[in-house]
């Protein structure tokens, strides 16, 4: 279930015009910002940057970059972007990285849908002049290519039918390679970058059942790649519960030393349209304090008062 609070009614010319009339003089007014782009769901959003661009023809997220700074600006910029160009952009951060995150890769070939993920593929494409598949096998090397490249290239069944058979055959592929600590057996990456998350989910479900522990711990050891075996981790989750997943994504990305904004802004941002209460919900049970309460303790400003309307609670 969403967060955001959107009208029903709006003007997008109304909302440009604000916009704009919000960047001029000698300050910027970020609230007005705020209380408008905080408040419009991607549809209406798209109509805003229309109309901005039709009445100054200039675009919308160059004025706000020109305006506002820091993390506000980039959480906002995000926002305002389409979806699909969005996580273009989020993925092409996450590699120019000098230690390219992975997390964010994964989520966004795991937890969109087919469709979702090949309009990503898509707008990447049309942004960078470049397919999103050769960026990530350049910044990404040995087994976690193997990995990544597999996961955003794939366009899986989007269906909930499952195979029971295929589920106990596969959950016991995933044991024996984890017994013989092959966790980068060409096995495991086919499975998990061609099988759709109905199938993989019956396969956790069944290597639980069946070995009495979750696929994720069954997946420890001591490998010489570290770094592919989180990678491994972190897509079974993904497809597991993206819910459980993004509440355990923020509770450490509040709680580290000097909270991690990026991270913050990234579950947020892309999930405020679709999940977010959801996830809101698992966070209090897991963290007993709630998200809102983390966030105005963890951020502050404008950033602060940003994050807190994506959640549907304005401060006053």
């Amino acid at each position: 279930m969403a967060t955001i609070i959107a009208p029903k009614q709006f003007s997008p010319v109304e909302d440009a015009e604000n916009i704009k009339r919000a960047c001029q003089g000698w300050g910027t007014d970020e609230g007005a910002i705020i209380a408008i782009l905080g408040h419009r769901n991607a549809t209406q959003r798209k109509l805003i940057r229309l109309a901005y661009e039709e009445i100054y023809q200039e675009d919308l997220i160059k004025q706000l970059q020109s305006e506002l700074s820091g993390d506000f600006e980039r959480a906002i910029c995000n926002w305002t972007l389409d979806p699909a160009d969005r996580d273009a952009v989020l993925v092409n951060a996450a590699l120019q990285k000098a230690v390219p995150d992975y997390r964010a890769i994964i989520e966004i070939a795991c937890i969109r849908s087919p469709e979702e993920l090949l309009a990503v593929r898509r707008a990447y494409r049309c942004r960078y002049k470049r397919s999103l598949e050769e960026d990530v096998a350049s910044h990404t090397m040995g087994h976690v290519r193997k990995l990544l490249v597999g996961v955003v290239s794939a366009y899986r069944y989007d269906g909930d039918e499952f195979d029971t058979q295929m589920a106990y055959l596969e959950a016991d592929i995933f044991h024996e390679k984890a017994q013989e600590m092959a966790f980068d057996h060409e096995e495991l990456l086919r499975i998990l970058s061609t099988r759709s998350k109905a199938q993989l989910k019956a396969t956790f479900n069944r290597y639980r059942d069946n070995h009495g522990t979750s696929i994720t711990k069954g997946l420890s050891g001591d490998p010489a790649d570290h770094d592919y075996l989180a990678a491994l981790r972190t897509t079974i989750r993904c497809i597991r519960d993206p819910r459980k997943y993004y509440a355990k994504v923020l509770r450490n990305a509040i709680n580290t030393m000097g909270t991690d904004e990026d991270t913050l802004s990234r579950v947020i941002i892309t999930r405020a349209e679709k999940d977010l209460k959801d996830i809101e919900e698992l966070y209090f049970k897991r963290n007993s304090v709630t998200l809102d309460d983390a966030l105005a303790w963890h951020t502050s400003g404008d950033y602060k008062a940003f994050l807190l309307a994506l959640l549907g609670r304005d401060e006053v």
